[in-house]
């Protein structure tokens, strides 16, 4: 599959970009209008001058004394999206790519933290278990 095949079947084709001239508290504005992660640097709107992510603002906080101090509290997302450990991996990574979220705690039936999952770990495991039943495959396919 090709890069182009994986941008026709997005469902967002727009891109959203934001002059290097904008301020931080534009590109923060812009981040959480759109809830997108990153944001294209693009001066005239067609090229690409840079690109800045939620990642790129977090790494350069530590600078601003006043946000350092307030509560986490007041920064956390209050409402959290979690799983059971008996949920299959197809169903998380329905509502991670839905939600459009990149981590989800695992809870137990009692609510007890049991760990966290990342859509990078969920991607690896199924990648995985398509290798091993291509292989099972091939294996089968050279056997008769």
């Amino acid at each position: 599959m090709k890069i182009a095949d994986v941008l026709t079947r997005k469902a967002i084709a727009e891109v959203v970009t934001i002059a290097s001239s904008a301020t931080v508290r534009d590109l923060i504005g812009v981040l959480s209008e759109h809830s997108i992660g990153a944001c294209v640097v693009s001066d005239d709107g067609a090229g690409v001058d840079g690109i800045v992510s939620e990642r790129d603002v977090v790494r350069r906080l530590h600078d601003n004394d006043a946000l350092l101090a307030a509560e986490v509290s007041s920064i956390m997302t209050a409402t959290v999206e979690t799983c059971d450990p008996e949920a299959t991996i197809d169903e998380i990574l329905g509502i991670m790519t839905k939600r459009r979220i990149r981590h989800m705690p695992v809870v137990s039936a009692d609510g007890g933290l049991v760990g966290i999952v990342s859509i990078g770990d969920l991607v690896k495991h199924r990648i995985d278990q398509l290798a091993f039943e291509r292989d099972q495959l091939e294996a089968y396919v050279h056997q008769t």
